[in-house]
Order: structure tokens, then sequence, then C-alpha cells
């Protein structure tokens, strides 16, 4: 993504380097700006005041004479004497404003069929890169509009302190502690009006953009994450002791022939145990989404992605050596999130397959209700592996206290009327049964209905076995596998209520739009000097994004459009707490998402994102919302994206129009695209510039 950015409609240069020089240079065009709207104000007699909803009102405004008299020179001047003079003033004015007038009205004729006759016989609907010449001379109408106004129309955002780099709101274990908050509680989500940032999070003094996938994945920059040398070299779980310090680089290996493990040979280990060949078969053994609690640096969801597997890291707050902020680096996914008191942040029946090895999670705790969780998100006939010290201990052992432990998660797994498949050295594997026939006669109860929520949004742990009561109970061996599974039938999708042909017509509009929004993805969008019509604007490579967040998924269509087009990403699908939930419907596409309410913080580190994309989402919370602003919502989004990264906004012209005038403030670049098909919506479409804080003195 390293790529320069150009100076688009809201005026700048590219925004990186050391934050001194940005403000000197902003305080300087503040200053020039304040002059010449001064030099303007003292030469007319009324003050010009333009309407950003109105760019053509300087054209059409009335110059009423002053009926005080005049002076010139210093020497006052009656009204009779100057009336002549006056009046050839206002008919030369009023000659030169019907002239402007007629000029952009011929402008934008000539434009309109222009554009009119090059467009004829496309169906797509967004404005083409030949369309390029209207949009602009719009858009500069606008910008006169806004700079009319002058320099305090926007407020320009403040920078925070720098403590605030790797800044993760409601995560506040030093506060929790002190509450007397213990036994894993710490590390629980608390959210309040005081875990917001009203301010823009700097990037480190060192920063660097990543490297592209699959580059990425393998190395990453040491100063883009809170990692010291010390806490890379002495990193000692089974995946995290892959990788090694190599300057200012962090690069990672699948097989260290420096470690005694590697995770080639313990994914194709867990593939044994279930009754594979390989790892490789596991997709046609219906396992499609895995979730890895506690997972180090995400390096068994790197070597499962390549075999068709989407693995989500889930592990709690750390402030320093995180393994969600490493693992979302390399771009995988992974999400802040601990199960010590509240329920994890999916619906019940979402996962194929459970992951966790040496996660430090006490699972013979609390009667065996972390167990009981894992139950719940992990479809029938989905499996769980469990690399624990204390799995797997022969009753020779003298270590009593680790046989304890042992026994009682092996008889609340078979409570729970789990299958053991398989035990080899310190390695588990359940299966979770196909039938809920077994549960009537185990000493764990089903959830009474008011207790099983589908969707649980940090819902209290329950000691029952949920998902019981769900329509959505189909075994992954019934499921079709991937990548049929992204395409669910008639049947499945009576299931979520929803109707073939919505999700049909969903799907070919999302294509559609995911080619027009790959082409507004290149820095000649915010040049000033469009391209000649006729030329092609260059496509942005398949891998320029990697890590998207969709704020407003609906039915996962962006997700399923972007895979379609061979694009190199994953997509954290939300489904806000204010609209339908659909998130049970895209889990069961094979795609990944949670429930978000936005008017609180997304739970992951800052700088973890290439792309944030919303369709209808400021409508949504306009509509839903009263507890916080849309400026609120921009400074999430700013923390969430990575510098010099995509932000993609489709709403309602009013709200459009709004949100871009707050970009000025982010100081992002930003640019009005209009839609063809719809007039009564429009995209914005933003960059994000690289501004790093200033090294701190020693």
């Amino acid at each position: 993504m390293a790529r320069p950015l150009h100076r688009g409609v809201l005026g700048g240069g590219r925004l990186s380097g050391n934050i001194q020089d940005y403000l000197e240079d902003t305080q300087m065009k503040i200053k020039t700006d304040k002059e010449d709207f001064d030099k303007t104000s003292k030469t007319s007699s009324d003050p010009v005041s333009l309407s950003l909803r109105n760019p053509f009102q300087f054209l059409l405004s009335e110059n009423t004479p002053s009926k005080q008299d005049s002076v010139e020179n210093g020497f006052a001047v009656s009204d009779q004497f100057t009336s002549n003079s006056r009046n050839r003033h206002l008919l030369t004015l009023l000659i030169l404003k019907f002239s402007l007038i007629l000029i952009v009205i011929l402008g934008l004729t000539v434009s309109l069929f222009w554009t009119i006759s090059l467009t004829t016989g496309t169906k797509s609907p967004m404005i083409r890169g030949y369309r390029r010449l209207q949009e602009q001379l719009v858009s500069d109408l606008w910008d006169i509009g806004e700079l009319s106004l002058g320099a305090n129309k926007v407020k320009e955002s403040e920078f925070c302190s720098p403590e605030f780099e790797n800044f993760v709101p409601c995560f506040n274990t030093t506060k929790n502690l002190e509450l007397g908050l213990t036994e894993g509680k710490e590390f629980d989500r608390r959210c309040g009006p005081m875990s917001k940032q009203n301010c823009l999070i700097l990037a480190p003094p060192k920063y660097k953009v990543p490297h592209r996938w699959p580059t990425g994945r393998d190395v990453i920059w040491i100063d883009n994450v809170k990692i010291t040398a010390q806490e890379v070299l002495s990193s000692g779980s089974l995946t995290k002791r892959m990788m090694m310090l190599d300057e200012d680089q962090i690069s990672f290996s699948f097989a260290s022939s420096m470690v005694d493990d590697n995770i080639e040979d313990y994914s194709h280990q867990i593939a044994e145990m279930i009754g594979l060949r390989n790892e490789s078969y596991l997709v046609q053994a219906g396992v499609r989404a895995v979730l890895d609690i506690g997972c180090g640096y995400g390096s068994l969801g790197a070597h499962l992605f390549p075999k068709q597997l989407l693995t989500m890291c889930i592990a709690h707050y750390e402030s320093s050596d995180s393994q969600v902020q490493i693992t979302l680096e390399r771009g995988l996914p992974a999400i802040v999130g601990s199960f010590a008191s509240k329920q994890l942040p999916f619906p019940s029946l979402s996962f194929d397959m459970i992951h966790t090895a040496w996660d430090g999670v006490q699972w013979d705790k609390k009667d065996g209700i972390y167990l009981i969780e894992v139950d719940r998100v992990l479809r029938p006939g989905g499996y769980f592996v469990w690399t624990s010290a204390f799995a797997n201990i022969p009753d020779s052992v003298r270590d009593k206290e680790n046989l304890k432990r042992w026994d009682f998660v092996r008889n609340t797994a078979k409570d729970l009327c789990w299958d053991l498949l398989s035990q080899q050295d310190k390695t588990v594997v359940w299966k979770k049964p196909s039938n809920k026939d077994c549960y009537a006669s185990r000493k764990h109860v089903i959830c009474k209905e008011g207790h099983d929520v589908e969707s649980p949004y940090y819902h209290p742990l329950e000691a029952c076995i949920g998902g019981t009561r769900s329509r959505r109970w189909i075994p992954i061996e019934e499921r079709a596998t991937w990548p049929s599974r992204a395409t669910l039938s008639s049947k499945e999708l009576a299931l979520h209520g929803v109707l073939a042909d919505d999700f049909a017509e969903d799907n070919i509009n999302w294509k559609s739009a995911v080619r027009d929004y790959w082409s507004l993805l290149s820095p000649l969008i915010f040049s000033d000097h469009p391209k000649r019509p006729g030329d092609e604007d260059p496509i942005p490579p398949y891998n320029m994004v990697r890590n998207v967040l969709d704020m407003n998924a609906h039915f996962g269509g962006f997700n399923s459009a972007l895979l379609d087009a061979r694009k190199s990403v994953w997509v954290m699908n939300v489904v806000p707490t204010s609209g339908v939930n659909h998130l049970p419907l895209i889990l069961d596409r094979g795609f990944l998402g949670v429930l978000h309410d936005w008017c609180e913080a997304f739970p992951t580190y800052p700088r973890t994102y290439d792309m944030v994309h919303a369709d209808g989402l400021l409508s949504l919370e306009t509509v839903k919302q009263s507890r916080c602003s849309t400026l609120d919502l921009f400074y999430e989004i700013d923390r969430l994206l990575r510098p010099e990264g995509w932000v993609i906004l489709r709403d309602t012209t009013s709200l459009i129009q709004s949100a871009r005038a707050i970009t000025a403030g982010l100081k992002w670049e930003a640019r009005v695209v209009e839609i063809e098909s719809n007039n009564d919506e429009k995209l914005l479409v933003c960059q994000k510039p690289l501004i790093r804080s200033q090294a701190s003195s020693l």
C-alpha cells in the first residue's frame, strides 16, 4: 500500500513524516487563507456568506448600496456624487454574474451530454473514469462554498498524546484490578462514557506501511506493534515461538528447525486424530470456520488459510506482546475477547472447529462453565481440539493435582455428550454430537427458552446447554462444503426468514459494486487534474488491501463479492445491534463476523484494518441511536484504520455531505462520488494519511 497521496479537493499534500512538519504547514495554510479572507471582507460593503448546500450563492447575492457616505482616498464623497458611479458598478457586476452563471450552465450541459454519449450501452451504476471531469466540476463548485467559509468552518481534530498509540477502549486491566476484579474478570470488557477518545491516534514514530499479502503474513515491522525484542525472544508457547527477530522486522516460520514442534506437523497431527489423511481434507469433512482461543500469534490460522479454512483468533487484552495485535498485523482475523464471565460475541452454533493450545484458561473451574460456552458456539458434529499441559495424563502420574484437573475436563466433556475421538501426547480431540437425543440424560440441563439467545451481546455466561432450540441445528457433515456453502439454499434461507430472490439480487448488486469500488481505490481519484476522457485507470492490484471491516454487513454480500472477484482479503462482518440481526446467516455462509454497538469501541487495537466499508450505517445510526454523534463514529473509524487505508461509505446525499465535512477535520483525503442509478444516495471515498508521532527525547 505504499504509494503517494495526491492533493485532494480538500487541499493539503501527503501527510506523512513528522507531525511537527504537518502542523507548521497547516498553520501557514490557515494564516494565508485568513489573510485572503480578510482582504476580501475589507473590499466589499457586505460580508459574503456562502452555504455548503448552495455553491452558486455567491453568484446570486445582492449588493445593497450603503446609505452612508463613501470614503475614497481619505475624502468623503456624497451619495449624489457617487450614484452614477455605483449604478455603473452594479451594472458591470450583474453582467459579470450573468456571464459566470451562463458559463457554468453551459459547462454542465455539455458535460452531461458528453457523459450520456459515452455511457450508452453500459449498466454500471458507478461513475467511471471517463466521467471524472463532470465529477471534478461539481466537486470544485462545492469546494468554492467550503473555502469561502474560512478556515474556522471545520474544526481541526486534535492529536492524542503518545500513550494512546495502542489504546483499546473498554479494556482497562489496571483499573479492573484496582476494583478488586480477579479470576479472569480483570480482562472483561467494560464500556462507559470515559472509554472513548476524542482525538486522532498517531502512528508510532517509526511506523511503516505493512507489507502486502502474502509477504505480510510472514514478515511484519517490529515498530508497528507494541513488543520488545526480549518479548520476541522469550515467547514460549507452541504458536508463539515460530518467529525470529531480524533487525527491524519479525519473521514467522511454519516449519522452523530451531524448535521441536512446528505448525505443519501439529495441524497434520490434528487431521489424523480426526481420521483424515492431512489438514487439506478438513474442508471435505465439513470444516470451514475455526475459532482459535488464545491463538499465540496466529500461526495456526496462517497455515490453514491456504487450505480454505478461515480461523478467527480471540484472546484477552494485552498492553504489550499482544496476540491479537500481532495476528492482525500479519493480515489474519482476530478480535479482543474474554469469556471469564461473559459469553463470547458470537451466535450459537457458529464454528465447525474450536482449537485451544496452552491458553491459560482454567477449564476445570466454575463447574465447567467455559466448556459449556465452547459447546454453545460449536456446531453439531464439530470438533474441539485441546492441547494442554495436563491433558491425557496417565493414572500412574504422581502429580495428583494435574490428574484431578484432567479427570474433571474429561468427565465434563462426557456430560456434554462429546465423543472422545483421539488422544496423542498433550492433544485431545472431541466431536460434538450431531443430534440432541443424548442431552436428555445428562447432568447439565438444556437452557430454557428465555436463556437460549441466538446472538447474545456480552450476556453473562450460562451454566446450561445452549443452541439446542435453534432452527440452525444442522450437523456440519450435512452442510454444503466450502465454497458452495457461501450460496445458501432456499431451505437454509427460509430458516433465516430471507427470500431466495432477495438474496440473489443482493449478490448481483454487490458484485457490480465491488468492481466499481476497486476502480476507485487509487490516489488518482483525489487528483485536481483528472485524466483525459477515454483513458483507463490502472486497476489496483488484487492484494491492495487485506484486512477489511464491513460496519453494516447485511447478508455478507460485500464479503462474498470480494472473494468472487479473487481479492486477497478477509472481512470482519459486523452486524449493528441497532439493525436487523443477519449475523447467523453470515456465519452459516462460511464467513466471520460479530454483533456490535457502534456507540461503543470495537474490540481491537488501533491501525488494524486496511479498509472500512459501511452501506447505510449513517442512516441506521441516525434513526436508532442518540447516545453518540457521527463525529464519535468517525473517531472510532480513524482509530481502526491503518495509515493510507481506505474508507468507503454509501448513504443518503445529505448524510454523505455532512460526513465529508467531518473528514476535513480528520485530515482525510475525501471525495464524493455520484451513483448513476440512484440520485438519492452517494459514495464517500476517503484515504487516511500517514502521520507519525514524534519520538520521545531521552
